[in-house]
């Protein structure tokens, strides 16, 4: 009986359809992929190779939104090292309903944001950004596949811009989580 699933699970691995490991062949590199800022220019992902990137989809009606105070903190004291990059997202809750200028007030006038923000996109389902694509497909990004809970999930890529890890909504952005992955 084990020598047939044996067989049989060499057999599957041969013809493809049992899929142990990445697909090299689709890997996207994440500094290829375009996103505009909040207004409308092109954020230049390459322009930060050689810093961490922390990617945090970010509503303006959240009950997390307090964490923009410690995103802002993060910045600060990691800036040359980490670039933050919110990207506001409608998806959860409808709790981020206002346009890109209407985000951009909020986040200056509120916690004095100063990190970027992207434009507003989807971060899961048909209409999925390529960057998310990319955080959330093991094919894509080399290393793990993850799906977006809710707002203020934290992606964190390396200096090459590699996948590293991310965070749930529950930890704090300034959490030894992730200040540990940076120093």
């Amino acid at each position: 009986m084990m020598k047939i699933i044996n067989v049989l699970l060499t057999s599957l691995l041969l013809i493809g359809t049992l899929p142990l490991e990445v697909d090299n062949s689709k890997k996207m590199n994440l500094y290829d992929i375009k996103i505009n800022s909040l207004d409308g220019t092109p954020i230049n992902l390459k322009a930060y190779k050689g810093q961490f990137i922390l990617f945090v989809n970010v509503a303006s009606e959240c009950g997390f939104t307090n964490q923009y105070d410690g995103l802002q903190r993060l910045y600060d004291n990691y800036k040359g090292k980490l670039m933050v990059i919110g990207v506001p997202c409608n998806q959860f809750g409808q709790q981020e309903t206002g346009s890109n200028q209407q985000i951009k007030s909020f986040c200056e006038e509120n916690y004095g944001v100063s990190f970027i923000m992207s434009e507003k996109i989807d971060v899961k389902g048909k209409n999925q950004h390529p960057l998310y694509q990319w955080l959330t497909d093991k094919n894509l990004n080399g290393v793990k596949t993850t799906s977006v809970k809710w707002n203020f999930q934290k992606y964190i890529v390396g200096k090459q811009g590699e996948f590293i890890d991310y965070f749930y909504s529950l930890t704090r952005p300034t959490s030894s989580k992730i200040t540990k992955l940076i120093k």
